[in-house]
């Protein structure tokens, strides 16, 4: 996963002058220890702010220790204005967090006031406009404030990997799939750059790698990661100059940016212009942190990214595919898992999800397109996808996406993907998420997102939801439970 940034963390206390400096200093110390202790290294600021001049010399010495990513502690009440210019002047996320009071028997010179004093850093923080991140109760202990800084990292490696992210595309997004063709404009207003090419750059790009010596051991590599899935080992090198084509377009085209994500062209021409399937390799590069979202679905890739950043592990971009029938319901879910019926669907696609996140995979045919494109025959050219159940495990389905008026939107859902066969082709899970029977009416199709949606392989609601609501996200749905209405649902269902 080389593709995501390393979180190099910084820590300043700030002290209102009225208040001893002592305590605020003394409390620092402590959530640094307690950082230490949780096996967190964070860089502790001896600056502590005080006025605004204090805040230059302090951010100075975060910025030449190296930190991209900043908490800022009020070990006491706090400067106001001092301690909310350090997140305008800082080039990175800002937490804020406060000092709880430690002892009833030291309330008079050990009283800090800092409950209070983060009502009026958040009202600050609002008069200038500047995004911080706040966590869901800001007060606490060493130990307690050491727990939001490591809910906190997550959250940071995201927003600093979205700040210097570019995302490279091949080909129109496809007709009749008017779901991808969102406006890219919400892109630049979180500072993610977009850089867009023709399917034809591709295929010059690949044809100009024919015979690169590097072909033989990515081959080999993907052989040893296949094992018994090997299936067409005579596409292996057609496939391992693909993957070198994409590597070094993403290398040589980074410019002022850092990280590459791929949204690409995947269908009708390119299986028989190129030679096979690309979703075998599109798989690998997610395994290396280089989402490729299928259908040059630009907001799929940005949402695979922000999941990858989260959890540090690979991700995918599933279809929201299908129901479940309802007599494989009863025969394999029905009372062994509490899911309904309409809890459960198939999230599937055509082979891009990594090898490391299936049960057992193999390389095979894309059946849709043999039809379509071999006339259902013997496949060739329509080889190369990476097929097999998903893995059973917790998931977090989700998507960040533009409205058709440049709005961006997006939703969360925690569930699992059920260790039930599913008696089909592709690469294809059975999910189960609470209520997703009244989410699929009343989020996803009330509110008009595409089919797809990013899969990370863990519970991560809670950080995807403070990175949207950092980036300014108004509308953050959920699969509310039983009981809770949706704006537009019907309360005599």
């Amino acid at each position: 996963m080389n593709n995501i940034p390393e979180v190099k963390l910084g820590l300043i206390a700030v002290s209102r002058d009225c208040f001893v400096i002592s305590l605020s200093e003394r409390r620092r110390a402590a959530v640094r220890q307690a950082c230490e202790e949780k096996g967190m290294h964070i860089y502790e600021a001896k600056t502590t702010v005080e006025n605004e001049t204090d805040m230059l010399k302090a951010v100075e010495e975060v910025k030449a220790a190296g930190c991209n990513a900043l908490v800022v502690f009020l070990g006491n009440f706090g400067p106001e204005t001092p301690e909310t210019l350090i997140a305008q002047r800082f080039d990175g996320p800002v937490m804020y967090a406060a000092a709880a009071e430690e002892s009833g028997n030291d309330l008079l010179g050990g009283r800090g006031d800092a409950y209070c004093g983060m009502l009026n850093c958040s009202y600050n923080l609002a008069l200038r406009k500047i995004p911080a991140v706040i966590p869901s109760y800001p007060v606490g202990t060493a130990q307690e404030v050491a727990q939001m800084i490591a809910d906190f990292v997550p959250v940071a490696r995201t927003l600093i990997g979205l700040s210097h992210l570019k995302i490279i595309t091949f080909g129109p997004r496809p007709q009749d799939f008017f779901a991808c063709n969102a406006p890219i404009k919400p892109l630049y207003d979180i500072g993610v750059e977009i850089q867009e090419n023709s399917e034809l750059d591709l295929l010059v790009a690949y044809h100009a790698h024919k015979g690169d010596p590097r072909i033989a051991e990515v081959a080999a590599d993907m052989a040893a990661e296949l094992g018994m899935g090997n299936t067409y080992p005579d596409l292996l090198p057609r496939m391992a100059q693909y993957e070198l084509t994409l590597k070094d377009w993403a290398e040589q085209n980074k410019g002022a940016r850092d990280y590459i994500v791929f949204a690409n062209k995947c269908w009708p021409a390119f299986p028989e212009e190129f030679g096979f399937e690309p979703c075998y390799v599109n798989s690998r590069l997610a395994s290396q942190g280089y989402p490729v979202a299928c259908e040059v679905d630009i907001y799929g890739a940005l949402s695979e990214y922000i999941g990858a950043c989260v959890t540090q592990d690979a991700v995918t971009l599933l279809d929201i595919n299908n129901s479940v029938p309802a007599d494989l319901y009863e025969a394999e879910i029905k009372g062994k898992y509490d899911y309904t019926l309409h809890d459960t669907f198939m999230g599937f696609h055509c082979g891009n999800t990594p090898m490391c996140k299936l049960s057992q995979g193999a390389v095979k045919y894309q059946l849709i397109q043999n039809r379509l494109l071999e006339d259902g025959g013997e496949p060739d050219f329509t080889r190369g996808t990476l097929e097999g159940d998903i893995a059973p495990g917790k998931i977090t389905f989700f998507r960040l996406q533009s409205t058709a008026d440049a709005q961006l939107t997006s939703y969360i859902a925690q569930g699992e993907v059920l260790p039930v066969a599913t008696r089909s082709f592709g690469g294809i899970g059975i999910f189960a998420i609470p209520q997703m029977g009244r989410f699929y009416r009343h989020v996803l199709i009330e509110k008009h997102y595409p089919h797809h949606g990013a899969v990370a392989f863990a519970h991560c609601g809670r950080a995807l939801h403070t990175i949207f609501r950092y980036l300014g996200v108004k509308d953050i749905a959920f699969n509310q439970p039983q009981g809770m209405l949706y704006p537009t649902e019907n309360p005599f269902d």
